[in-house]
Parts: C-alpha cells; structure tokens; sequence
C-alpha cells in the first residue's frame, strides 16, 4: 500500500497542513495513481496561496508535474511503472466545447488539477503531495528516457500553453516579439526561432531573464522603460508581425499595439488577472486590421507537441537550468518563499 501525504491548503494567510492518508485508493474505471517525483511551483500556485487568485479551500495546489504510474485502473495510455505527465484539466469529451468548438480546456465539466476542492472525488487533487490520481478524462503523455524530470515537469502548463499558443499564428511570422522573458516567454521564444521566425525578440527588465532569452533564441530588449524598448525594437526590425504577451502586466499592452503592424497578430496569454482592462480602442483595431486572440491553457495535442518539441530540443537547449534545486514536501511553504524571489523560472518540490 502507497504512503500517501497531502500539503492541505486552507487558504491565504494559514499555514499549510501535511496529511497523511491512511487506507488504499480506490480507482474508478480511467483513473491512475500516479507517485510524483517532481512538481514545480507555477505563477497560479503563488497567487493562490497569497489570495491573488480565487481557489477552492481546502485544496491540494499544484498542477504542474511528473511521476509514475504506481496503479491504473483500465487505462489504455500508460502501464505501471511508466513515467508520464498529464493534461492541466480533466474533460468530458462529449459537450460543445470538447467536440464541437475545439476547446477542451473550456468543457462544462471542467476539473482543474491543483484547484479543485479537497472532497471532489478522491482528494488527490494536486501535485505538492506524494501522489496524485489522474482521472479519466485526463490526457496522459509518457515521457521519453532522454528527458530529465526537471526538463519535464512544467511541460503541462506552461509549456503546452506556449505551444497553443504560437500554434495560433497562421503564417510563420518574419519578426515576432515576446514580452516577457518568465518561463512562459522563453519557451515562446525557442518555439517561434524553431517555426521558423528569422527575428524574435524578447522584452523584459530583469538582466538574469534576458540572458536566458538569448540563450533560447530571442534578441533581449532590456524592457526596464517601455516606451525606450519600443522604440529599439522599432529601430532594430521595424513593425512586428506577430507580438505574444507573455509579461502578465497591463502596461505592455500598449506597447504591443505601437509594435504590431497593420494586419498584425497580438496574442494575449500572461494577463490572467483582474487587473488586465484594454487600453484599446476597437478603431485602432479595426482600421489597422489586427487580430487579438487570447489563449487559456490547451488541447491535448499541445501536450503531445510540448513533449516531443522538449525531446527534439533536450541536448540544445537549457531546459534544467529553468528549475531550482528541489525542496522536500515538508518545507512547501519555503518553496512558495523562493518562487516569490523570482530568481528560478520555476521552483522544484519532490514528494521525499
């Protein structure tokens, strides 16, 4: 029988519960559990924890992960003992969003893992846990030998996100421009370089940031004063086709309607947030022939494609270097201390 520990999350300012669960799990048909090796700290996970963003409580955070398979229960996409990752949101497949409209991450039944409520279904919700059960409507990627834990465990979020996202553009840009160099950007930026964009640049103001963005095919533009940024970009390459907000902040927003030019493309990804009105005018978009489109998490074939593009990349690209050394489980609320510095793309937790 599987030792199984949960950090409870009982809300903003409460200091988190380590629970042990005594007694086995009972799968229903679909359903795997799966021992977790690694998770990592997403922006959603602070902002949950600090009240940013509305979450269920009590709950078990954290949705971005890797582990094994320890059990399954009529799964045909896994077998014990394989090391897997799983889709941001379980599904139901049947109603208009699932078939009809392409748009599974919005089903009438969605269940997100890492933000639903400790007594939907079997609790083991989230990833800062020693394990977690991976349901039926759940997608399910096993991952490649050559690929480290590290490398692996955001893939389901912020990685197939970025995926969907590039994957909205319908012609490979010449000059695309990412603003934000977090985890989000720079995964933008190595899938835009690898679709073939001749000049990707990346806008952000951290100078640790901006190397990492170099490393991962973009021009670094210091993006400390934005009106300055804009105008380096304008004189480096001109109008961009295609800009991808990955920054989380309204005041880029602006800035990437300077930047686009007519019959541009501006994706909106990072603004999940309530402070994210449009300083935009419907003329502007109109008469300049633009496209706005917002992405929210993704399909299943992005979780594929994120998988197979780290696999293609594994030995190029500096996919570790992303994740912190991991804390212990026990010590989750320091882990959410260090995500806060913002000095690793993303901060590393294992089940030990």
């Amino acid at each position: 029988m599987a030792h199984i520990r949960t950090q409870v999350f009982d809300g903003p300012g409460r200091p988190l519960r380590l629970v042990e669960h005594t007694g086995g799990v009972e799968l229903a048909p679909g359903e795997a559990l799966v021992a977790l090796r690694l998770a990592t700290i997403c922006g959603s996970d602070l902002h949950s924890f600090d009240g940013v963003r509305e979450t269920a409580a009590p709950c078990v955070l954290g949705h971005e992960g890797i582990g094994h398979v320890v059990q399954q229960n009529d799964r045909v996409d896994c077998e014990d003992g394989d090391r897997v990752t799983w889709s941001i949101a379980d599904t139901c497949g049947h109603c208009a969003p699932c078939t009809r409209h392409d748009l599974p991450e919005k089903c009438v039944q969605l269940f997100k893992y890492g933000h639903a409520a400790l007594d939907d279904g079997t609790g083991l919700n989230g990833c800062f846990a020693t394990h977690v059960v991976v349901r039926r409507g759940t997608h399910m990627v096993r991952i490649p030998k050559g690929l480290s834990d590290a490398a692996a465990a955001p893939a389901n979020c912020a990685l197939a996100t970025a995926v969907n996202a590039v994957s909205q553009i319908s012609v490979p840009p010449r000059v695309a421009v990412v603003q934000g160099g977090g985890l989000l950007g720079l995964y933008t930026c190595a899938l835009l370089r690898e679709a073939g964009a001749e000049s990707v640049l990346c806008i952000e103001p951290a100078p640790a940031r901006q190397a990492l963005a170099e490393r991962f095919g973009a021009t670094p533009i210091d993006g400390g004063d934005l009106d300055r940024a804009t105008e380096e970009v304008l004189q480096r390459v001109g109008p961009a086709d295609v800009v991808l907000e990955m920054a989380g902040v309204r005041a880029v927003l602006t800035q990437g309607m300077r930047l686009l030019r007519n019959g541009g493309f501006y994706g909106l990804v990072g603004l999940v947030h309530p402070d994210s009105d449009l300083p935009i005018r419907a003329e502007d978009v109109i008469r300049r022939c633009l496209t706005l489109r917002g992405v929210h998490n993704y399909a299943p074939r992005h979780l594929d494609a994120a998988v197979a593009f780290l696999s293609r990349n594994a030995t190029r690209l500096p996919f570790d270097e992303l994740v912190s050394p991991p804390f212990p489980l026990t010590e989750l609320a320091a882990a959410f201390d260090a995500a806060r510095e913002r000095t690793w793309a993303r901060v590393g937790v294992v089940s030990t």
